[in-house]
C-alpha cells in the first residue's frame, strides 16, 4: 500500500470539512463555552482523528489545538497504559456502544496521570451511521508508591486532566483505532520511576463525566440543525443499505492508496466510501462524492467503449483494468489507470465493488517496491480483508 502524500495542511483541511459540513460553523464557539475536557473524533477520516478538542481541555492539557487536531490517540499511550483498558474502548468503538473506562496516560511532559474516561457515539438521525465519538474526561484520585511508601495525593484541589506525550514504542497501527485517549495529571514533579495506583472513579466523578456528554450532545444537535443534517445520542433508527460502521471505515482508512467503495445492492452504485488520496486526486470534498455513481468523473471525451467494458465486467461480476480519461472538479483531465474488483462478504456474496485508481503520469513509479499493478491488487486485497473482517464481526454482534 503506498503512504499517503497528503500534507498535514491538507489533512486539517479535510478535517475542517468534515466538521463544518455536519454543523453550523458557530458550533465551535459554542462548545468552547462548555467548561468541560472533551474531545470529538471522526471514524470515516482516515486514522479516526481528533477533530475538536475543547478549550477546557487545551488550557489543561497545555497543548495548543494544532499540535492536538488530527492526532489518533494511540501516539499518546505510554508503557504502562493499560492495554486491557486500551481494547475495551477498541471493542466498544467496533460495536459504537458508550463505553467508560479508567486509564492510565501521559502528558506532555510525559509524566502519567489517571483518569475517568466516557466516550459516547454520535448518530446520524435519518441515517443512524455513527458521525462522531465523543470522549470526556474527569479527573479522579490516583496514589503513588515511592520508596516503597504508599500515598495519596496531597495537592491542594483535584489533579488535572491532560494528555500524553507522543511515544515511539506505542506509534504502531497494530494499536488502538481512537483519537479520544487522555490522562490524569497529579504532580508534575513525580518520576517515570514512581508506581501510579489508581483509586476508583467516585460516582461524582461518573455523574459529572455523564452530565458532560448530554451537555456537549446538547450542542452538537442544536448545530446540526441548521444544516438539516441532524445528530443525536442514540441511534434512532437502524442503519439501512450502504451503511459502513465505524470499524469499517477506521480500517478502509489505512489505505492509503486512492480508491472508491460502490454498494452493488443499491440503485446504481453510489459511492460509499472514498479515501483521502481519491479525494486528492479528483480536487473533490468528501460530501461531494459520496451517494453518487463514478460516471461523474467521466466528461465529453470519456471513451463510451471503456465505459461499456466496465458496465460489462461489473455486470458479470468480474474483475477488470482499463485506461480512462476522467476529469477532476476543477474540469482539467487525467488519464486514470484504473482497476475494478468485486468485493465479497463474510457470506460469500458480492457486497461492494472497489475501484482503484493511479494517474497515468505516475504509473512508472514504484512504490514501496510494487509496481502499478501490484498497488492495485494489494489495495483490493486489503479492502477484502477490511470487508470481510467487519462483516463477520457484524454478525457476532448481532448474534
Amino acid at each position: 500500500m503506498e503512504e499517503s502524500t497528503s500534507s498535514p495542511t491538507t489533512q486539517l483541511g479535510l478535517i475542517e470539512q468534515s466538521f463544518n459540513c455536519r454543523y453550523s460553523r458557530w458550533v465551535r464557539e459554542a462548545l468552547d463555552e462548555l467548561p468541560e475536557s472533551f474531545t470529538i473524533t471522526d471514524p470515516s477520516i482516515s486514522g479516526h482523528p481528533i477533530v475538536f478538542a475543547s478549550r477546557g481541555f487545551l488550557k489543561m492539557t497545555g497543548y495548543s489545538r494544532e499540535e492536538v487536531i488530527g492526532k489518533n490517540g494511540r501516539v499518546f499511550q505510554g508503557p504502562r497504559t493499560n492495554r486491557r483498558s486500551v481494547m475495551e474502548i477498541r471493542q466498544a468503538i467496533r460495536e459504537e456502544r458508550t463505553v467508560e473506562v479508567s486509564l492510565l496516560n501521559y502528558r506532555k511532559d510525559g509524566t502519567p496521570f489517571w483518569m475517568l474516561f466516557l466516550m459516547s457515539p454520535v448518530f446520524g438521525k435519518k441515517d443512524g451511521r455513527v458521525i462522531n465519538f465523543v470522549a470526556v474526561q474527569v479527573p479522579i484520585y490516583a496514589k503513588q508508591r515511592r520508596n516503597g511508601a504508599r500515598f495519596s495525593d496531597g495537592g491542594s484541589g483535584l489533579p488535572e486532566v491532560v494528555l500524553g506525550s507522543c511515544r515511539r514504542e506505542v506509534c504502531s497501527d497494530s494499536l488502538l483505532d481512537f483519537g479520544l485517549v487522555l490522562s490524569l495529571d497529579t504532580n508534575p514533579r513525580e518520576s517515570e520511576n514512581d508506581e501510579i495506583e489508581l483509586s476508583e472513579a467516585s460516582d461524582l466523578n461518573k455523574q459529572r463525566a455523564l452530565g458532560a456528554i448530554n451537555n456537549i450532545l446538547s450542542v452538537l444537535t442544536h448545530y446540526s440543525e441548521s444544516t438539516g443534517r441532524v445528530v443525536c445520542g442514540k441511534r434512532c433508527c437502524l442503519p439501512g443499505a450502504g451503511f459502513l460502521s465505524s470499524s469499517l471505515n477506521i480500517s478502509l482508512g489505512r489505505i492509503k492508496q486512492s480508491f472508491v467503495l460502490t454498494d452493488s445492492q443499491l440503485p446504481d452504485m453510489p459511492i460509499v466510501y472514498a479515501s483521502d488520496a481519491f479525494l486528492k486526486l479528483t480536487g473533490y470534498d468528501r460530501h461531494e462524492v459520496l451517494g453518487r455513481n463514478c460516471r461523474f468523473l467521466s466528461g465529453e471525451d470519456t471513451d463510451s467503449l471503456t465505459l461499456y467494458q466496465i458496465k460489462q465486467s461489473i455486470h458479470g461480476e468480474r474483475a477488470c483494468t482499463v485506461r480512462i480519461l476522467n476529469y477532476r472538479k476543477d474540469k482539467s483531465i487525467f488519464w486514470n489507470f484504473l482497476h475494478i474488483s468485486p468485493v465479497r462478504n463474510a457470506s460469500g456474496k458480492i457486497a461492494y465493488f472497489v475501484g482503484v485508481q493511479i494517474e497515468e503520469c505516475c504509473k512508472n513509479q514504484d512504490i514501496n517496491g510494487l509496481n502499478p499493478d501490484r498497488r492495485q491488487l494489494s489495495a483490493v486485497g486489503a479492502v477484502k480483508i477490511a470487508v470481510r473482517s467487519s462483516s463477520m464481526g457484524a454478525g457476532s454482534s448481532l448474534s
